[in-house]
């Protein structure tokens, strides 16, 4: 296990409180716009912006009129410590990538959530010690970028610890008390029935706290979905359990309920298509529910033939596609037209594949501790880690700790 420490203390986080309310106008000056409407922030789709190959988003903007994008993701340093970083590796208060990436999306009219969690790696709220400096490693984020927008992206494995979920969802009421207009969205996992008990005790911690974001949003897929049917039906009985949690009423449930999907092949194998997007798309819509997002930006691109989409990638969606056909769902969720006619699709590049019988690197292990950076074989291929992992075995998913190198 990785050893933390110490966060930044209370007095850090009163301090900046009492800064908070200017935090949005003062981060003006690292390139922030004027907010785009709240509708936009909800239907932005996930990007990563320095891996799994990240696309344009300017030519993404262009094809598909997208206008938001949700950046991921923010992480504890690898190292330990209570200071935000781009997936543990890139200290935010040096960072200039992303800020480039920010930039270009601005100067295009657009603009940028953060998420901050995701699966894998070490939350701020796991090594954070209170909500209070949990709240203050965000607050460096919002003022660094000038967000209008923020997603607690709460699951695997820090939904399973008390104490850190306690830490996220008092840093999100500290941060929406102290940034007035912050757009804030949880999300969680999803489940046939809606979510599961480690999703139902996180809206207990919100309840408990007094805190209502703009919406909580499932990720119904990775459970036995299959298709749209599936996943709207996951939603019905989310916004029941909304209904019973807060004592709202249904059409206040769906208001404050969001959609948070996977596009293509899913990591477990499910298959979600634009038919499937569309018909979610349509319930989304029907019931006024509050956000309509996926994962990711990344994958909304046809797979290369060496890939034969018989894969879960994250540099593309394993179904036949041209490039960006997934936005333009949340373009059309924010109540915007795509442009007509067919764009043509942004080419997919072709990986070099590691000729077979190369060099293979010392055989993984399930004792040993590997970090970002460090190499292993296993069944044939060599994998590198993407952060901290043990006893995980390796697999090409987009959401695991390895990245398939090729066969060796």
């Amino acid at each position: 296990m990785r050893r933390l420490r110490a966060c930044l203390g209370a007095a850090a986080a009163v301090s900046l409180a009492a800064v908070g309310t200017t935090a949005l106008v003062a981060g003006s000056a690292s390139g922030a716009t004027t907010a785009l409407g709240n509708r936009w922030y909800a239907a932005a789709p996930y990007l990563m912006p320095t891996d799994n190959d990240p696309p344009d988003a300017g030519a993404i903007m262009d094809a598909t009129g997208l206008k938001a994008f949700q950046l991921a993701f923010i992480l504890a340093p690898d190292g330990g410590g209570c200071s935000p970083t781009w997936g543990g590796t890139s200290a935010v208060s040096s960072d200039t990538a992303v800020q480039s990436v920010i930039s270009t999306i601005r100067a295009k009219g657009g603009d940028v959530s953060v998420s901050i969690g995701g699966y894998g790696g070490t939350k701020l709220g796991q090594a954070c010690s209170d909500p209070a400096s949990t709240a203050a490693a965000y607050q460096q984020v919002i003022t660094k970028y000038g967000l209008h927008a923020i997603d607690f992206d709460l699951e695997e494995p820090e939904y399973e610890n008390t104490a850190a979920v306690h830490n996220e969802i008092g840093a999100a009421k500290i941060l929406q008390q102290n940034n007035p207009g912050l757009y804030v969205s949880v999300t969680t996992a999803g489940t046939a029935d809606g979510t599961g008990w480690f999703g139902k005790q996180m809206l207990l911690e919100a309840k408990s706290q007094g805190f209502t974001p703009n919406n909580f949003s499932i990720m119904p897929f990775d459970g036995g979905f299959n298709g749209a049917a599936s996943q709207t039906s996951a939603l019905a009985n989310f916004n029941t359990i909304l209904q019973s949690t807060f004592g709202w009423d249904q059409a206040t449930a769906y208001a404050h309920e969001g959609f948070s999907g996977m596009n293509g092949r899913s990591d477990t194998g499910e298959y979600f298509s634009q038919a499937d997007f569309q018909t979610v798309l349509d319930f989304a819509t029907s019931h006024n529910m509050d956000r309509f997002t996926f994962w990711s930006l990344n994958r909304d691109r046809q797979c290369s033939p060496a890939d034969n989409g018989g894969r879960t990638s994250g540099t593309c969606s394993s179904v036949a596609q041209n490039s960006w056909d997934f936005a333009k769902y949340s373009v059309k969720f924010a109540g915007a037209t795509p442009p007509t006619g067919t764009p043509t699709p942004t080419p997919t590049p072709t990986p070099t594949p590691t000729p077979p019988g190369g060099a293979c690197k010392a055989a993984w292990s399930a004792s040993t501790v590997y970090t970002a950076g460090n190499e292993a074989s296993y069944n044939h291929h060599n994998w590198k880690a993407k952060w901290w992992t043990q006893n995980e075995t390796p697999a090409a998913t987009d959401w695991g700790p390895w990245q398939d190198e090729g066969a060796c």
